[in-house]
């Protein structure tokens, strides 16, 4: 019985991990004129300082990339703005405790479970971790060499290689969606 519960336990921690939702923040310049940006690049001395993996930054390019597209912006070797990114994690410790007793147990008539003092229940602790990270958005102005939004989007990683792209895809796009700013 013991194990059924610990896996029913494992398999709802790892399922609420799996779908966590990625939260967004933004901030930008109320000066800014955003109407005025068709075309972007990267700021690849920026990028280059990420620290993660050179295929990480590939696939955040190509994220961004797809996401900009979408939204009508075209890539240029002169561009309007330039686009920046870094990221940051930390590993989160999760530890739930559980009171697995059926019927009265522990809540009343004498501390016993169903069956008296042999009835089902029982205390169950899980520990789990995950690492969250950030990913932090940058628009430079290209003329003014300024900061003109920041979007910064948090959740849990994966290091499923089969489901990196798909999760940077939801940091991305979920980022991404709040610009420009609804000023």
């Amino acid at each position: 019985m013991k194990k059924i519960q610990l896996l029913s336990l494992f398999i709802v921690t790892a399922f609420a991990v799996s779908c966590a939702s990625v939260s967004v923040r933004t901030d930008y310049d109320d000066t800014t004129d955003f109407s005025t940006y068709k075309t972007y690049g990267f700021l690849k001395d920026g990028i280059d300082k990420a620290e993660i993996s050179d295929l990480d930054k590939r696939r955040i390019m190509k994220a961004l990339e797809a996401e900009f597209t979408a939204r009508g912006f075209t890539k240029s070797e002169t561009p309007d703005v330039y686009v920046n990114f870094f990221t940051k994690a930390s590993k989160e410790v999760n530890v739930n405790n559980w009171n697995g007793g059926w019927g009265y147990g522990g809540w009343g008539w004498g501390g016993y479970g169903w069956g008296g003092p042999w009835g089902w229940g029982g205390n169950y602790s899980s520990v789990s971790t995950s690492t969250e990270g950030t990913l932090y958005l940058d628009i430079i102005d290209a003329k003014k060499k300024e900061l003109v939004w920041q979007g910064v989007g948090t959740g849990v990683l994966t290091q499923d290689r089969e489901q990196k792209q798909e999760r940077i895809n939801e940091f991305v796009k979920k980022i991404v969606a709040e610009y420009p700013p609804k000023q």
